[in-house]
């Protein structure tokens, strides 16, 4: 059985790591990568980033203070500043204290992480793109390797068996209507199929004649998956309501993948319309619902190998084999793969 691969070196691209408001007056860990990071703000409130390991006797830098808005360590008091200058509080004189220091920029409330060759130009705008209306965004964690959740998430063939709101029932997997498309830098994805019944459903509108349509984009720097979930009415009329989740997905080490999520959404209905400010938590939560679906069921699969060999796959797995081979070439940089 292959091993699973090394991620040093995922942090040339900008990865979301925190909401803004959770990085307050203490320093906090997050983990991209194979990498721990420590995140603090300095005297002027800016956040700033350093490898989470003191030069000295490698403490962890996120379990000390921050003062003078300066990174203090909490074993022996060597303090750093956002550019990981160190000094020794019981030693002045001596050199080459440096704690390593990364990228960190808040931006629409999170804030997102790269080593220093990264750009900002780099950093992934689209997420909060114009002209649906940016809700929410929240995190799950998913007790499995990267592989394992990006193979989750690059068909739908599971939706009936695994979700319970959001797609189609069992008795209708045989209506699927699907289209992938696999390009150079991304795959393009498209399934639709007889929405189940809810009452989630039909506070938006979706009686039983409804067709579930899911559109998604994955791209690789870093990892991260665009849909776009609408739905067809009888007559071909299209349904008011338009959810779009983007969905960041963050190796913390080899066995732990964390997902961030930001939610938009649009509603052409006339009142429902009106009132999206007060419904975001409603559109939020029905995203937060079919994540945790997946979430619970994932760590059953998460002795997946790497390897495709022994592997019975259909149709529906023609983007999971194509994403696997871009993860290689583009986010691990392993070359052909």
């Amino acid at each position: 059985m292959r091993e699973l691969p090394s991620y040093e070196g995922v942090t040339r691209f900008w990865h979301p790591v925190l909401a803004a408001r959770s990085l307050g007056k203490k320093p906090v860990r997050v983990t991209v990568g194979d990498r721990d990071f420590a995140l603090f703000r300095d005297q002027h409130g800016r956040p700033a980033a350093l490898v989470d390991r003191c030069p000295h006797r490698f403490a962890p830098l996120s379990a000390g203070f921050v003062e003078a808005g300066r990174l203090t360590c909490p074993y022996h008091g060597w303090n750093f500043d956002r550019e990981g200058r160190g000094r020794s509080p019981s030693q002045p004189s001596l050199t080459r204290c440096d704690a390593r220091a990364a990228k960190l920029v808040e931006r629409h409330g999170y804030l997102w992480l790269a080593d220093e060759t990264a750009s900002e130009d780099a950093l992934p705008a689209a997420t909060f793109s114009a002209p649906l209306e940016y809700m929410g965004s929240y995190s799950m964690l998913f007790e499995c390797p990267l592989h394992v959740a990006l193979d989750n998430f690059s068909e739908d063939e599971h939706t009936p068996w695994v979700h319970t709101r959001l797609g189609w029932l069992p008795r209708d997997a045989s209506k699927i209507e699907y289209e992938a498309r696999n390009f150079d830098d991304r795959t393009e994805v498209r399934y639709s199929a007889p929405q189940r019944p809810g009452l989630a459903m039909r506070l938006f509108g979706l009686g039983p004649e409804a067709l579930f349509v899911n559109e998604w984009v994955t791209r690789f720097d870093p990892v991260r998956t665009d849909y776009t979930i609408t739905h067809v009415l009888p007559g071909g009329r299209p349904g008011a309501l338009t959810l779009r989740a983007v969905i960041f997905m963050v190796p913390e080490g080899k066995l732990r993948t964390r997902f961030r999520v930001f939610v938009s959404a649009s509603d052409a209905h006339p009142v429902r319309g009106k009132l999206s400010k007060l419904l975001a938590p409603l559109v939020v939560g029905l995203t937060f619902k079919e994540l945790w679906d997946d979430a619970r069921f994932v760590p059953t699969v998460a002795h997946t190998p790497w390897s495709f060999e022994g592997m019975r796959l259909g149709r529906f797995d023609k983007p999971l084999v194509h994403n696997r081979k871009l993860l290689e070439r583009i986010y691990l940089g392993l070359g052909a793969g």
